[in-house]
C-alpha cells in the first residue's frame, strides 16, 4: 500500500528529473536535421520519412532497448554504466572478459563527463535563441544572456538540488503538457502527417536518398540524448514510476511535439528557421520562451546532478582519487555537491558556449558520446542477457544484434561530425578515461609495492612481546587486510610504545551499490589487544567511519572517541623513470593525483583532532 502511495510522488519526480534532457530535444532537433550542418530539402516526402525516423528512433533506442530491456538489469535498484558493467564483472566466467567489461563501462562514465558539459550549453543556448523571434536586433546577447543563466545555476549548486527539485517535476508537466497540446493543434490541422507512423516512410527515405539519411542520422540522434538518462537514474525513482511516465505522459507528448513541428513545415517550409517557437501563437512566444528556459535549466541541473553521482561512482571503486564531496541533504542519500566537478564543469561549458556560440554549431559536437554510450550500454547488456539472465545464444544474437547494428548506424553517422565539434566530447572522454584507468593502475602498484614492504602480522605480533603498552584505544586506517600498516610500524619505531588497544581499519568498496548494517562490519580478534576490522560500503554510499565503530557493540567492542587516536599513513609516491609496469608520464599523472587528493580523514569522516597522520614514501 505505502509504494503505491508513493508511485504518484516518484513518477512527478521522475518527470522533473529524468526525463529533461530527452525533453528539450525538440527545441533543437528537426531545426538541425533540416537546417545544420548537412541541410535536407524541406519536401513533404523528406519530413514525413525524416518523422517516421525520428518516431522509430524513439521507438527502438529508448522504448525497446532503454525502458524495456536494460532496465530490467539493475544492480540492486541503481543503473547506469557503471552499475551495469559491475553486473557483468561480478559474473564474469574469465579474467578477459571481466577486463573487457572493466573497460567498456570506465570508458563509458568517461564519455559521460563529456555529455555532461555539452547538454548544459546546448540546451540554454538552444532557448535564449528564441529571443530573435521576438527581438531580431537581441542576437548579439543570446551568448551573454546564456552565460548569465549558466554562470546562475552553477553558482548555486552547492546549496544543493532539493529545494529546487520540489518545483521540477511541476515545471516538467507543465513543460511537457505544452509540448503535446502545440502538437495536437498543428497536427488536427494537418492529420495527413500522422502517416508517417508507418515505417514504410523512414524505409522509403533511406532506399531513396542512402547519403542524405546517413547524414540525417547524426542528427535525429539528437531526438534520443538523454534515452540513457531513464537507466541512470533507475536508482533514484525505480524503475516503475520512470515506465508509467515515459508511456503515459513523456513519449506521448514528444511524439506529438515532432509530428506537430513536421505538420508545420509541410505548409509552411520557412518555419524550419525555429519550428518549435513557430507552432505557438505569436501572443504565447514570450511565455513559451520563458518555459523553455526553465525546462532547459532543469534538463542542465538533472545532467550536473548527474556528473556528481558519476564522479562519487568513480571515487567509491578506486577510479578516481579521493575527493570533497559535500551532502546537501540530511534526509536524501543522492543529494551531493563535489565542488571540484562542478567548476571543471562550469569552465567547459563556458568555453563551448563561447567558442561555438550556437546550438547549430554546438549540434555537431552532440551526439558522438551519447552514441558511443549507447553502443557500450548494447555490449554489457549482451553479456548481462548471456550471463545473468541466461537466454539462449541465437536470442541474443537476434536481439542484441539488431540493437547493435542500429547503435552503429547512429554511431558511424555521428562519427563523421568528428572535425566539426564532435572531438570534444571524444577529447573530453579520451582525458577522462585516462585519469580513471591511470589512477586504477596506479593504485594497484602502489598496493604491491606496500605488500613488497610489509611486514606479516604474525611476525610483528610475536616481535612485540615486552614493548611497553600505554592506555587508551590506537586506530590504524590500512588499505588492505594483509600485513601490518606502515603507520603502525613507524609509530613503534619513533615513540617505542603500543596502545594497550589496536585495530587496524581497511574500508572496502563492493560491487552493489549499498550494503546493509548487517553485512558492513567484519571484525576479527588477531590476540588480545589487537583486532582487524573490515568496513564494507556500497559504491553509491560514502564511507563514515566513526559512525560505523558504533555498530561494533554488537561484537561486545565500545569506542570513546576522546580516548581513541586514529593514526593514517600518506604516502607520497616518487615515479621513476623507464620502469616496464608503468609509463613515466603516467606515474607522473599518478603522482600529481595522488598529492592533490582529499585527505583520508575527511574523506572517511574522522575527527580531525583525534588524527595522528604519517608520511610513507613509494616508488612506483
Amino acid at each position: 500500500m505505502s509504494s503505491r502511495k508513493a508511485l504518484p510522488g516518484l513518477t512527478m519526480g521522475a518527470i522533473g528529473v529524468v526525463f529533461g534532457d530527452i525533453g528539450t530535444s525538440p527545441l533543437y532537433a528537426l531545426k538541425e536535421i533540416f537546417n545544420g550542418h548537412h541541410p535536407i530539402p524541406v519536401t513533404p516526402d523528406n519530413v514525413l520519412g525524416i518523422l517516421s525516423l525520428v518516431f522509430w528512433a524513439i521507438m527502438s533506442l529508448v522504448t525497446l532497448k532503454y525502458v524495456l530491456i536494460i532496465m530490467r538489469a539493475d544492480n540492486h535498484g541503481e543503473g547506469g554504466s557503471l552499475a551495469l558493467q559491475s553486473l557483468v564483472v561480478e559474473r564474469a566466467r574469465s579474467r578477459r572478459l571481466s577486463w573487457v567489461a572493466s573497460m567498456l563501462g570506465i570508458f563509458a562514465a568517461a564519455l559521460f563527463f563529456g555529455d555532461s558539459m555539452i547538454t548544459p550549453a546546448i540546451s540554454v543556448l538552444s532557448a535564449v535563441e528564441g529571443i530573435t523571434l521576438v527581438a531580431p536586433a537581441a542576437a548579439n546577447y543570446v551568448v551573454p544572456i546564456t552565460l548569465l543563466i549558466l554562470t546562475a545555476l552553477f553558482a548555486i549548486q552547492h546549496r544543493g538540488t532539493g529545494a529546487m527539485g520540489l518545483y521540477f517535476g511541476p515545471i516538467m508537466v507543465g513543460w511537457f503538457g505544452v509540448l503535446g497540446v502545440l502538437g495536437v493543434l498543428e497536427i488536427s490541422r494537418h492529420p495527413e502527417v500522422l502517416t508517417a507512423l508507418n515505417p514504410a516512410y523512414a524505409l522509403g527515405f533511406i532506399r531513396d536518398h542512402t547519403r542524405l539519411a546517413f547524414l540525417a542520422l547524426g542528427a535525429v540522434v539528437l531526438a534520443v540524448t538523454g534515452g540513457e538518462a531513464l537507466y541512470t537514474d533507475m536508482g533514484h525513482f525505480g524503475a516503475r514510476p520512470i515506465r508509467l511516465a515515459w508511456f503515459g505522459f513523456v513519449m506521448p507528448a514528444l511524439v506529438l511535439n515532432y509530428f506537430g513541428q513536421g505538420a508545420l513545415l509541410l505548409y509552411d517550409p520557412a518555419a524550419i528557421e525555429n519550428p518549435f517557437f513557430h507552432l505557438g501563437p505569436s501572443w504565447a512566444l514570450i511565455p513559451l520562451l520563458v518555459l523553455a528556459t526553465l525546462a532547459t535549466v532543469i534538463a542542465s541541473q538533472a545532467v550536473i546532478s548527474g556528473a556528481f553521482s558519476v564522479a562519487r561512482q568513480s571515487v567509491q571503486m578506486g577510479l578516481l582519487p579521493r575527493m570533497l564531496i559535500i551532502h546537501t541533504s540530511g534526509h536524501e542519500r543522492g543529494q551531493i555537491y563535489v565542488p571540484f566537478t562542478n567548476w571543471t564543469l562550469y569552465l567547459a561549458v563556458v568555453a563551448l558556449v563561447m567558442g561555438f556560440q550556437n546550438s547549430s554549431n554546438l549540434a555537431a559536437a552532440y551526439g558522438i558520446a551519447v552514441t558511443a554510450t549507447m553502443l557500450i550500454d548494447t555490449i554489457l547488456i549482451a553479456f548481462v542477457m548471456s550471463l545473468l539472465w541466461r537466454w539462449h545464444p541465437l536470442l541474443v544474437t537476434l536481439v542484441a544484434g539488431s540493437l547493435l547494428l542500429v547503435d552503429l548506424a547512429f554511431f558511424s553517422a555521428n562519427a563523421i561530425k568528428i572535425p566539426q565539434g564532435g572531438w570534444f566530447p571524444i577529447a573530453i572522454g579520451m582525458i577522462a578515461f585516462t585519469v580513471l584507468t591511470t589512477w586504477r593502475h596506479g593504485r594497484r602498484l602502489v598496493m604491491e609495492e606496500m605488500a613488497r614492504h610489509s611486514l606479516s602480522m604474525n611476525d610483528f605480533i610475536q616481535m612485540i612481546d615486552g614493548v611497553h603498552r600505554v592506555r587508551g584505544t590506537a586506530i590504524f586506517m590500512t588499505s588492505t587486510k594483509e600485513g601490518v600498516p606502515a603507520a603502525l610500524l613507524h609509530n613503534l619505531k619513533h615513540n617505542q610504545v603500543i596502545h594497550e588497544r589496536v585495530v587496524l581499519i581497511t574500508v572496502q568498496t563492493t560491487d552493489t551499490p549499498y550494503v546493509s548494517e548487517v553485512d558492513r562490519i567484519y571484525l576479527h580478534h588477531l590476540k588480545p589487544g589487537f583486532m582487524r576490522i573490515v568496513l564494507r560500503y556500497g559504491f553509491m554510499e560514502d564511507p563514515d567511519v566513526p559512525n560505523a565503530l558504533k555498530h561494533c557493540s554488537r561484537f561486545g567492542e565500545s569506542f570513546d572517541m576522546m580516548d581513541t587516536s586514529f593514526y593514517v599513513s600518506r604516502e607520497t609516491v616518487i615515479p621513476r623513470m623507464n620502469r616496464l609496469r608503468i609509463a613515466s608520464w603516467r606515474a607522473r599523472l599518478f603522482a600529481f593525483l595522488s598529492k592533490n587528493a582529499t585527505s583520508a580523514t575527511d574523506f572517511f569522516r574522522i575527527p580531525n583532532n583525534r588524527v595522528v597522520e604519517l608520511g610513507t614514501q613509494l616508488v612506483i
